[in-house]
């Protein structure tokens, strides 16, 4: 992908978040990996949003009423029921028949055709970072580390403007995975078995994918 179409593309997220209603709040969006190391083209683009749960149920009629009409359950409760009204297309669902807020996100935010990596969960991107950091090594599970190598472009409404100008212009900064592992305690060795787990996981990937968290 190349790097000016990645990057329009982030623009074009931020913008649906920004302005369009969302199955369930955002609050903030983030871009890590290869898109934040100035590289181009880009193998993937990966993007991470903060996600706000539904408090309370937004049409007590709504979960009997798309139930009933998508096969899905939930509206109103885990997803906006106006939402789903004005974007039935993109209503998604977990294996359970659930209606699934990061399914429906990715559904609203991405192009099934394009290789973009869309992660959602309710924690900011640098509490998540470490958390999975430590999951995935208790349990060996090295391909599910998250890149800690991330930028913020939105947050609680606002843009981050001069940000995203230094991320257009390559300006910004990192070290290698290994390095930013090492950074966050992971030792030389384990850090290099960490970043081949990760980049052997990636190259596995095709078109739009999604994965959605609870910290």
């Amino acid at each position: 992908m190349e790097r000016e179409a990645a990057l329009d593309r982030v623009e074009a997220i931020i913008d649906a978040v920004d302005g369009d209603r969302m199955p369930v709040p955002v609050r903030e969006v983030w871009v890590y990996g290869d898109v934040a190391l100035g590289l181009d083209p880009i193998d993937r683009l990966d993007v991470y949003v903060t996600k706000d749960l539904l408090m309370r149920g937004d049409d007590a009629d709504a979960a009997e009423e798309f139930e009933r009409s998508h096969g899905v359950k939930g509206v109103g409760k885990s997803v906006s029921a106006e939402w789903a009204r004005e974007h039935p297309e993109h209503l998604r669902a977990n294996d359970a028949g659930h209606a699934a807020p990061e399914k429906c996100l990715a559904a609203h935010l991405l192009p099934n055709d394009e290789p973009v990596h869309l992660e959602v969960c309710n924690a900011p991107f640098d509490r998540n970072v470490r958390q999975r950091l430590t999951a995935a090594l208790d349990r060996g599970a090295y391909e599910q580390v998250l890149d800690p190598r991330g930028v913020q472009l939105y947050g609680e409404g606002r843009r981050a403007e001069e940000t995203m100008a230094k991320l257009r212009g390559g300006e910004l900064p990192f070290p290698t995975l290994s390095g930013a592992l090492e950074m966050l305690g992971v030792d030389e060795a384990e850090a290099a078995e960490i970043a081949e787990a990760m980049a052997s996981s990636r190259q596995r990937q095709e078109g739009a994918t999604v994965r959605g968290d609870v910290v």
